[in-house]
């Protein structure tokens, strides 16, 4: 399927995209958003206090401000349809996915990231039957319930507070000798009497028969099986840069970009925690995707293909 040329189309809708396609808007510029979903990671965050503007937002209702802010540009969002290619033609660039092809004069890439995975023995099977990789978004179905985090960073640690209130029980299982999450996340998970941290322990295999019901974890040489109806994998995240295209990656395989969030292919932008921006934060993917819908604008202004 082939569509009219447009200016911008922006792969990914979170803070990074939203924030490059409003802009783009702003512009006047044609653009097309293709997207999984709408928010991106933010969509799994519990309590954000640190957006300048907001002393406390919940992240499904930032997402939210978010959604309102798009449609009020009636901006053509096009949800469920991941991409599978993103390629130069000649002066256009072609952006395939699951669904059609898109032919434009420049593409934002803001697809950020995805949860890493353990990769243990039934972490597949049982994924949606208490595996969970959000807090947020499973939590509640946990009430009263003994459940694990796995993780020792931040990530893992908001999870372990959020599902405190929920849980019956909490346990943190992090493979390293101590927590590493910031030290006012560790103070407050510290007064919390249902979470147990379990420091130098490693998941090795997730059991159970319809839903899980336990975890075989080790300690040293010592194997012991944790009785809990559900994990929350809290490990990391990895970015969304599977489809195929010619974009140079970093050894982390987020997309290498300047100071104008310039790919390694003209035409091609990248924007957030899909890139190798140093920190990744709500804040700073937003004010880069507003540089790279202004890189965009420039490069199509400046160019002799569109005169």
């Amino acid at each position: 399927m082939s569509e009219n040329i447009h200016d911008i189309v922006v792969v990914g809708a979170g803070p990074a995209g939203i924030t490059a396609s409003v802009y783009g808007a702003r512009k006047r510029m044609s653009l097309k958003v293709v997207t999984v979903d709408v928010g991106g990671q933010t969509v799994w965050s519990g309590d954000i206090e640190n957006y300048t503007g907001y002393r406390f937002i919940s992240g499904l209702e930032f997402v939210g401000k978010f959604e309102e802010h798009i449609k009020q540009y009636s901006i053509d969002v096009r949800e469920q349809e991941p991409v599978t290619l993103i390629e130069k033609k000649g002066a256009l660039v072609r952006t395939v996915t699951e669904k059609g092809e898109y032919n434009s004069r420049t593409v934002i890439v803001a697809s950020g990231k995805k949860p890493r995975e353990l990769n243990v023995p039934g972490e597949k099977e049982f994924r949606n039957k208490g595996v969970a990789y959000c807090s947020t978004c499973e939590g509640p179905f946990f009430s009263g319930k003994d459940v694990a985090v796995v993780g020792g960073g931040n990530s893992a640690l908001e999870a372990a507070l959020q599902l405190a209130g929920i849980a019956r029980k909490v346990y943190v299982l992090n493979i390293t000798g101590s927590i590493t999450g910031d030290e006012i996340i560790r103070e407050k998970l510290e007064k919390k009497t249902a979470v147990s941290i379990m420091n130098n322990t490693e998941v090795v295999g997730i059991k159970g028969e319809k839903f899980v019901s336990a975890l075989d974890i080790k300690s040293g040489e010592k194997h012991e099986t944790l009785h809990v109806n559900g994990v929350f994998v809290e490990i990391g995240l990895v970015p969304n840069t599977s489809f195929k295209s010619p974009l140079a990656l970093n050894g982390l395989g987020e997309i290498k970009v300047n100071s104008r969030n310039e790919t390694n292919v003209p035409g091609i932008f990248a924007a957030g925690d899909v890139t190798d921006v140093p920190e990744k934060q709500i804040i700073i993917a937003a004010g880069e995707g507003a540089k790279a819908a202004l890189s965009a604008y420039n490069y199509i202004a400046r160019s002799e293909d569109w005169d």
